[in-house]
């Protein structure tokens, strides 16, 4: 099993931080076990602590004025999560769910603001983080208010490729998609639509499923198509 210290190298807004620094935060965290379907964070909770993924997946959601679940983002080994009310001590902006067994290191809101102090460095990799996320934001929202269902599913599946794919072979693979039904609420559509669209991409040779790997064969082709 990884180390706490060996894993924050690993964690963007950590990485360019000495090997004293790194230590003195696995110190001043925790490692906690979460199970598959765990509400780790709830939407409205005035908790506040940074939580890093150590191993397995969450996913970051929302529910609608109508009830529906609306997932905003799906984050695995070394993303962060929680930075919004660590930073501005209000209560946490949407519910966090584990889509695995999961392993989270939780850092406390005052000892986090302690290392920002200190290392400042800190603090602007962690507004690249927050600029990055508002960019998948207004991704989203463009794609929900303005595209078509093929659309809506490649922002979605571009997405993922960008946080979580690997390149092999000139193509981009995503190792494990998520259930359809949580590509259909991350898209704003049905898992009937995901099913039938996932089916038109590759009949048009666009990607490749094999059980729940997804391979896009011309990633920059894919994405100047539809986005």
């Amino acid at each position: 099993m990884k180390s706490a210290s060996d894993f924050l190298y690993y964690v963007p807004i950590f990485s360019d931080l000495p090997d004293e620094t790194i230590e003195q935060i696995s110190q001043v965290g925790i490692r906690k076990s979460f199970k598959k379907d765990t509400i780790i964070l709830m939407e409205e909770d005035e908790s506040g602590a940074l939580f890093i993924i150590v191993t397995g997946k969450v996913k970051v959601t929302r529910t609608s004025n109508d009830g529906r679940e609306v997932i905003l983002n799906i984050l695995s080994e070394a993303d962060i999560f929680g930075e919004m009310a660590l930073l501005d001590g209000l209560t946490r902006s949407a519910t966090v769910t584990a889509i695995e067994d999961s392993e989270l290191f939780i850092i406390q809101r005052n000892q986090f603001l302690e290392f920002l102090k200190e290392h400042p460095e800190i603090s602007i990799a962690l507004m690249q983080e927050l600029s990055k996320r508002l960019r998948t934001a207004d991704m989203q929202i463009k794609s929900l208010s303005l595209k078509d269902a093929e659309g809506k599913v490649a922002t979605v599946i571009v997405q993922l490729a960008t946080d979580q794919g690997r390149i092999r072979q000139g193509a981009v693979e995503i190792e494990k998609l998520p259930l359809q039904q949580d590509l259909a609420n991350m898209a704003g559509t049905s898992r009937e639509t995901i099913s039938r669209t996932l089916h038109t991409f590759a009949k048009k040779g666009l990607i490749e499923l094999e059980g729940s790997k997804l391979r896009i064969f011309q990633f920059d082709k894919f994405k100047a198509t539809y986005l």
